[in-house]
């Protein structure tokens, strides 16, 4: 992860996870407050592609995780699956 690349948008700072299929940010968005959680993408069966990024939110420095998905269905499907450690 030292060696990629980051990423900024209006809303964060973004560095790519390097298990990463596409590292394109998709318009739909999850912010996860929890920066050293693993989170195993391929487990949640989705339809669409996604990616995941480490994420800083320029808003208040907040440090967490960034999936962002392809497809809203996949969206609703990843925030009703998901449960922190």
């Amino acid at each position: 992860m030292a060696t990629a690349k980051s990423l900024a948008t209006d809303e964060y700072k973004l560095f790519p996870s390097p298990r990463n299929v596409h590292r394109v940010v998709f318009e739909h968005q999850v912010f996860l407050p929890y920066p050293y959680m693993l989170i195993d993408m391929e487990s949640y069966y989705l339809k669409g592609r996604y990616s995941l990024f480490a994420a800083c939110r320029l808003v208040d420095n907040k440090m967490g995780q960034l999936v962002t998905l392809e497809d809203v269905a996949d969206e609703v499907k990843f925030k009703s699956k998901f449960v922190p450690d």
